[in-house]
């Protein structure tokens, strides 16, 4: 594993402990689309299915079993912990994500990694992954009860695409010297999409950095 592997999967990692941590310590899930989270536990399920049938490393497990339970349990508490569930934005996250995950099972059907059932929920969970983001981005856009935390959240999560770009570009010159079309083109899209976000929030950090300067 390389550094920008490691990181990448690090920084993933915090995105869902800090957004975990939110939801636990507020009691609150305001400004975080329900909607993107479901899609997260499909991407997991669909993408972490070979956890019955290969074994590739105890982080590996580890690190799977983390992704999928935490994501159960964030959606979990969005719509049925009596008191998380009365914060939900339900209003405010309007997009039709449907869309998103029909587009993307008959795109993975008809441009899959190969043609097996697990190689096609693989594919699925790729390009699923590469916009779910979409609704978490128009709720941000759209609510004005938008907190630092959920922010950190997405921008960490913006983070770990980029990282993952560095790791495929690393091993395209190290290792693979052949570019895998369906993550790459996938990464890019999804690294495109938080690009918009990446500049206003450090536009809004390096506000925040001046007004703390006294004149």
């Amino acid at each position: 594993m390389n550094l920008f592997r490691l990181a990448g999967d690090m920084t993933h990692l915090l995105s869902i402990v800090v957004l975990f941590r939110k939801i636990r310590t507020t009691k609150s899930c305001a400004g975080v689309s329900l909607k993107t989270q479901e899609m997260y536990v499909m991407v997991f399920l669909t993408r972490y299915i070979d956890l019955f049938t290969t074994y590739y490393s105890f982080y590996n497990i580890l690190m799977k079993l983390f992704f999928i339970g935490t994501s159960v349990a964030i959606v979990w508490y969005m719509r049925f912990h009596k008191v998380v569930k009365q914060t939900y934005n339900k209003d405010q996250d309007t997009f039709k994500h449907y869309y998103l995950v029909l587009a993307c099972f008959v795109l993975a059907l008809l441009i899959p990694h190969n043609y097996t059932v697990m190689e096609v929920l693989w594919t699925f969970s790729i390009y699923l992954e590469a916009v779910l983001i979409l609704p978490q981005l128009v709720l941000l856009q759209t609510s004005s009860n938008i907190d630092n935390l959920t922010v950190n959240y997405v921008f960490f999560l913006g983070a770990y695409r980029a990282l993952y770009l560095l790791n495929w570009i690393y091993r395209f010159f190290t290792e693979l010297h052949r570019i895998r079309w369906i993550p790459w083109i996938s990464g890019l899209v999804q690294t495109a999409l938080y690009a918009d976000f990446f500049y206003y929030y450090i536009k809004s950090w390096r506000k925040q950095e001046e007004l703390r300067i006294p004149a």
